[in-house]
């Protein structure tokens, strides 16, 4: 079962290739003397990726609650992998089908669900060391036109959540005490295409909304979850940036960072102790000289890195994050894929 975070698997950052012939999971660490981070070997998942340039979603990599593991979606091949972390970088355990195109997974608690784009289902499983085995409960389908973005459980792992970008839609699962899901709650988004989320360690959802990916119109709002129902706090608090789709939120839940796609620029927003939003940049920086590209995001487990890709130019950048929330660039390697998708960092 999860165990603590390992010290091999501190100070990583993780990114999926995506590519059609052999989806590889590309590691880079953190050298400390240098503040840098460097490229470790790539380790093959196992499946395929999409191909794809521009994976539409978030979480396609995600690391175990616990730290000790890693999973990826492998969107061409219909299926998901498991990595355990090792001194000598993440290692394949087993990979699991799903079918369809999985785009998006989370975990909690030794249990794990995918989320499937095309057919708008929910697949899941329990994980231990040895492998992956079919969780309780059958396969949740539903109507596939509303473009489900992401997955993701509540912190305390009592309910899943999923955006549906094309609906303007949340959805929100209850998990039983076997790891079945009931009958979800579907919420109209305070904003129009709702695509990633996070959660705050109190519970607060935060969910961005890039309209269409039209200019200067992204938002990001917040709710609060209880009883599987979301009541919104913050509804639409804009940027004035292009394209918001995804979001990381700090550790402590008082920042969340958001990249805009359409240009580039990677905002704040700060969060007070009941969830109400206040953007504190519309950019705190900006990628690639303004140009559109920068996608999937997130913060260290301690809160003082922020990772992104940003794959029309193949790079990953890296930012140190002061005590007010400040970014400060320390990061910038190429030779990214053009289809790579997802981050996840410990």
């Amino acid at each position: 079962m999860p165990h603590l975070l390992t010290t091999a698997a501190r100070d990583t950052v993780l990114v999926q290739s995506n590519e059609p012939d052999r989806n590889r999971l590309l590691t880079f660490r953190r050298d400390p003397t240098a503040d840098a981070l460097v490229e470790s070997d790539p380790v093959e998942t196992g499946g395929a990726g999409s191909g794809m340039a521009h994976l539409a979603s978030q979480g396609s990599v995600a690391i175990a609650h616990g730290g000790d593991a890693v999973f990826v979606t492998n969107a061409g091949s219909g299926d998901v992998s498991l990595l355990a972390f090792t001194e000598g970088g993440p290692v394949l355990v087993d990979v699991a089908e799903t079918g369809g195109t999985p785009v998006s997974v989370t975990e909690r608690g030794g249990l794990l669900y995918v989320l499937d784009s095309a057919r708008a289902s929910l697949t899941g499983f329990t994980w231990q060391s040895a492998g992956l085995e079919p969780a309780p409960g059958p396969r949740r389908e539903w109507d596939p036109q509303g473009a489900p973005a992401q997955v993701g459980f509540s912190p305390d792992g009592s309910h899943l959540v999923v955006t549906e970008r094309a609906a303007d839609r949340i959805v929100v699962f209850p998990v039983e005490a076997s790891g079945a899901l009931g009958e979800p709650v579907v919420h109209a988004s305070s904003g129009v295409t709702p695509y990633g989320f996070g959660f705050t360690s109190t519970g607060v959802l935060v969910v961005t909304e890039a309209f269409g990916g039209t200019a200067e119109k992204s938002a990001v709002s917040s709710y609060a979850l209880a009883n599987g129902s979301l009541t919104p706090i913050s509804t639409s608090v804009r940027n004035g940036r292009t394209a918001l789709c995804w979001v990381a939120v700090s550790p402590n839940g008082g920042l969340a960072y958001g990249a805009n796609y359409g240009d580039g620029a990677v905002s704040r927003y700060d969060i007070s102790a009941d969830g109400r939003l206040t953007l504190g940049g519309p950019a705190v920086d900006v990628a690639n000289d303004q140009a559109p590209g920068l996608r999937d995001l997130d913060l260290a487990r301690d809160g003082r890195h922020l990772y992104a890709i940003d794959v029309d130019s193949g790079h990953l950048l890296g930012w140190t994050v002061d005590q007010s929330g400040d970014l400060t660039r320390v990061d910038r390697l190429s030779g990214l894929p053009s289809t790579a998708a997802g981050i996840a960092a410990t």
